[in-house]
């Protein structure tokens, strides 16, 4: 990359393009991407152009996900997958006043949703609306305690008629919350889809990395943008068929347990901006555990363990258990209110699981699967 193709507003930083908020260009595209599960298009885009010209092979397929190959030729396969969905909103239902009403995709805090700009994605454009309920004056006492269901919240774009709104918008249209990247101070920023833009641009930019490496490189390295992580980890489970790795990384965020009112006594203790979150338990296979403790060392990256005890909520749990079974390995980015429409991380830990992985990568031995 040099000065001559930076995006515009961009600059160097360590040779690597950066934002004028001194956030790297392509994870800032991935935030702004609209992507909820099932319609990842502007998500597929953004990393088709930032990956696809580092990889020695590109592919889609049926469920969406983008698959970057370095090395093909190389042993072991490593495949490396961050999930580029998100959550979102979906039109159901159009009332004769034109008042949108909507289901849920993914796993929404009902009590977040009202009262929240939204931007609908239409086959003629983006339509913006704000998601609407009774104002706290016309509600009794009781009705003030209650959070409302998903079928009491509407979607109000400024129609006057069911047809209206309907020419404007159809049944099956997606939105995303209208909350875009910012810093919120020093390297800490906010946006609505830290999870898992951070995760896709990590391995992305992993592969990308590694690629002015690959003399170093023995592994065949594999980075899959993931699709529909948020309803079901859909497209890890198909993509782990198809690249059959050896070894595999799921990247995803992990919660920051270092606000208030978080009991570490049931979350463990993790801090933003603590480094990496390495995560140890049933869903991992320990001599990758062990590799990537050994590769943030060796880096002197400040990392963090999570234990968990069963099957984790990451693109992790389907890849373990594909085909024969694989050693599988994740690592999270710590990040503070999840599943809201103002998700916080710090922008020096993405750096650093970018750094860990390009390290464990260049680590693996021909060979070694890590069957233990």
């Amino acid at each position: 990359m040099t000065k001559d193709n930076l995006e515009p507003g961009s600059f160097l930083l360590d040779g690597f393009p950066m934002s004028k908020s001194k956030a790297p260009v392509f994870l800032t595209d991935l935030l702004h991407a609209r992507s909820p599960s099932g319609y990842e298009f502007e998500a597929q885009k953004v990393f088709d152009h930032y990956v696809k010209p580092a990889a020695d092979k590109y592919a889609q397929d049926a469920m969406g996900n983008r698959i970057a190959t370095l090395n093909p030729g190389g042993d072991p396969v490593l495949m490396l997958a961050g999930h580029m969905d998100e959550l979102g909103l979906i039109i159901t239902y159009a009332n004769k006043d034109g008042f949108l009403y909507f289901d849920t995709i993914g796993g929404h805090d009902r009590g977040m949703i009202p009262g929240r700009r939204v931007i609908i994605q239409t086959e003629a454009g983006p339509v913006k609306g704000v998601t609407g309920k009774r104002a706290i004056h016309l509600m009794d006492e009781a009705d003030r305690k209650k959070v409302p269901e998903t079928h009491e919240i509407w979607i109000d774009i400024g129609a006057r008629s069911k047809k209206e709104a309907l020419e404007r918008v159809a049944i099956g249209d997606v939105a995303t919350y209208d909350h875009e990247f910012e810093i919120i101070h020093g390297s800490v920023g906010a946006a609505r889809a830290f999870d898992n833009k951070a995760g896709a641009y990590i391995v992305g930019e992993t592969l990308v990395r590694l690629a002015a490496q690959r003399k170093k490189l023995e592994a065949r390295v594999v980075s899959v943008a993931t699709a529909q992580e948020e309803i079901g980890v859909r497209g890890a489970t198909t993509a782990v068929y198809s690249v059959n790795p050896h070894i595999a990384v799921a990247v995803d965020v992990g919660h920051a347990t270092d606000h208030p009112d978080c009991d570490n006594r049931k979350y463990g203790e993790v801090k933003l901006g603590g480094g990496p979150i390495i995560c140890r338990g049933a869903n991992i296979n320990p001599k990758v555990f062990s590799l990537l403790l050994e590769c943030a060392k060796k880096l002197k990256i400040p990392c963090q363990i999570e234990a968990e005890p069963r099957p984790t909520g990451t693109d992790a749990r389907a890849m373990q258990v594909g085909r024969g079974g694989v050693a599988t390995g994740l690592v999270s980015v710590p990040l503070r209110y999840m599943h809201t429409p103002s998700e916080m991380v710090d922008l020096d830990d993405v750096e650093n699981c970018v750094k860990l992985l390009v390290e464990f990568a260049l680590s693996l031995e021909k060979g070694d699967y890590a069957h233990w």
